[in-house]
C-alpha cells in the first residue's frame, strides 16, 4: 500500500493536480486536509474516473478533511470519541464540532485523516481548543491501542505542531511568541507517541519541510515547517518499507503551501511482489 497525506488548501482549486499526483505516484490511499468545501461539493468525479472511491466531509469554506482509496473503505467516522467542538463565542461541552477528523478502515489498516486545529495564537481561545482537542485525540489512541495493541493504526494529515527546533525554518515562528512551537503544543505531540504511535517518516526522511508560508517569498528561501505527518502504531511502523516528503509539489502553478507525505507499506511480508520503485 503507499499511502499518501496532503493539506491541499481547496480541493475544487487544484483537483486536477491533486489526482494527477495520486496517479503519477501510483497511490493507495489519499488523505486530504483543509479541502474547503461542503461534503457535496467535493469533486467525487475526477477521483472516482481515476480509480478512487471517496469519502468527504466538510461544512463550508473552511476546514474540511477527505480520503481517497483504491480499496474500499469501512467503518467510516468523522469524528473521535471525546472530539470537542468550537464556536466563536461558544463556550462549554456542547459546542458543535468542526470537519478536522475522518477515518476509515483499508485492507486492515485504520487511517485516519486529521486537520489539527491551528491555534491561532497564544492565549487564544482557539490555542486551548487544540490542546484540548489533541488531548481527546491522544485518549482514543491509548483507548485503540489497548484494546488492540496489534492494530495497525495510522493517523495522517496537518498537525499544526513543529516538534523539534529542527523542524521549524519560519523565521516569523518564534518559540515563546507563536503557535506551532509553544512547549504545550509540543508535549501534546510527544504525547501522542507515548501513547504508542511513531513518526514513521522521520527515519527515512529525517530532514525537510512540508509547508511553506506564501508570503516572504518562504519557499525560495526554504523557510518552511515541518508539520505533516504520519505517526504509526508498532504493527503499522513495522510495515513501513520507504517514505517521501514530495517538496516539488510546492512549485508549479497554483500549488497548496503544503506538500505531499508519503510512505510505502509492506503489508504482506517478504513474499509480497510489487515492482513499484521504492520511494526512500
Amino acid at each position: 500500500m503507499r499511502l499518501a497525506t496532503w493539506n491541499v488548501n481547496s480541493v475544487r482549486a487544484r483537483v486536477d493536480r491533486i489526482v494527477d499526483f495520486a496517479v503519477r505516484e501510483s497511490v493507495d490511499v489519499l488523505t486530504m486536509q483543509e479541502i474547503k468545501c461542503k461534503t457535496e461539493q467535493f469533486p467525487y468525479e475526477a477521483f472516482e474516473d481515476a480509480g478512487f472511491h471517496v469519502e468527504a466531509y466538510g461544512f463550508s469554506q473552511w476546514n474540511g478533511v477527505a480520503i481517497a482509496s483504491r480499496s474500499a473503505m469501512t467503518d467510516v467516522a468523522t469524528s473521535f470519541p471525546g472530539m470537542p467542538g468550537f464556536a466563536k463565542g461558544h463556550e462549554g461541552p456542547d459546542a458543535p464540532q468542526e470537519a478536522r477528523a475522518m477515518g476509515a478502515t483499508i485492507d486492515g489498516v485504520r487511517v485516519w485523516s486529521l486537520y489539527v486545529p491551528n491555534g491561532r495564537s497564544l492565549g487564544d481561545p482557539h490555542y486551548y481548543y487544540k490542546l484540548d482537542w489533541l488531548s481527546a485525540l491522544t485518549a482514543h489512541v491509548r483507548d485503540e491501542l489497548a484494546a488492540d495493541p496489534d492494530a495497525a493504526l495510522a493517523l495522517t494529515g496537518d498537525f499544526n505542531i513543529a516538534p523539534t527546533n529542527a523542524d521549524n525554518g519560519d523565521p516569523a515562528v518564534v518559540e515563546g511568541f507563536a503557535t506551532h512551537v509553544s512547549p504545550p503544543e509540543r508535549e501534546a505531540f510527544a504525547a501522542l507517541e507515548a501513547a504508542g504511535l511513531t513518526d514513521v517518516v522521520r527515519p527515512l526522511v529525517p530532514t525537510g519541510f512540508t509547508y511553506w508560508d506564501y508570503k516572504q517569498l518562504r519557499f525560495p528561501r526554504n523557510e518552511g515547517m515541518r508539520i505533516d505527518f504520519v505517526l504509526g502504531s508498532h504493527a503499522f511502523a513495522d510495515a513501513v518499507a520507504g517514505a517521501a516528503i514530495h517538496r516539488n509539489e510546492r512549485k508549479g502553478e497554483a500549488p497548496s503551501d503544503h506538500v505531499p507525505v508519503v510512505v510505502d507499506l509492506d503489508l504482506n511480508g517478504p513474499e509480497e511482489d510489487d515492482d513499484r520503485p521504492m520511494i526512500f
